[in-house]
């Protein structure tokens, strides 16, 4: 489900974020960004995949690895695994029906 939620990222340089079951995007005119949309259904997989506490979790320590052996917090966040599936892929509109299992570890650094 996408839900428009101006107010909680208003004052951020994110457009959209993917807290499951929700899609939460920052304009109304970004629901009909396929290319964000199919980005934050790769994370919706994700997060199902491991059965969503394990994804926050993952996600956080990974951030946090990065985020210290590079001390740039931009740097770390596109270092993610999850992250870097997802950019890799969001332009490819089919990807989710081919995807395979887990296909996150293939991000890994």
């Amino acid at each position: 489900m996408i839900i428009v939620c101006q107010f909680l990222l208003k004052n951020t340089k994110i457009n959209g974020i993917t807290l499951f079951p929700f899609i939460l995007i920052k304009k109304p005119e970004d629901k009909h960004n396929k290319v964000l949309i199919n980005h934050e259904k790769i994370h919706l997989r994700q997060q199902l995949e491991l059965l969503i506490i394990f994804f926050y979790i993952w996600y956080i320590v990974e951030y946090y690895y990065h985020f210290f052996r590079l001390k740039n917090a931009y740097l770390a966040y596109l270092s993610i695994s999850f992250e870097k599936e997802a950019y890799a892929m969001e332009h490819d509109f089919s990807y989710l029906r081919k995807r395979k299992f887990w296909s996150f570890r293939n991000y890994l650094s």
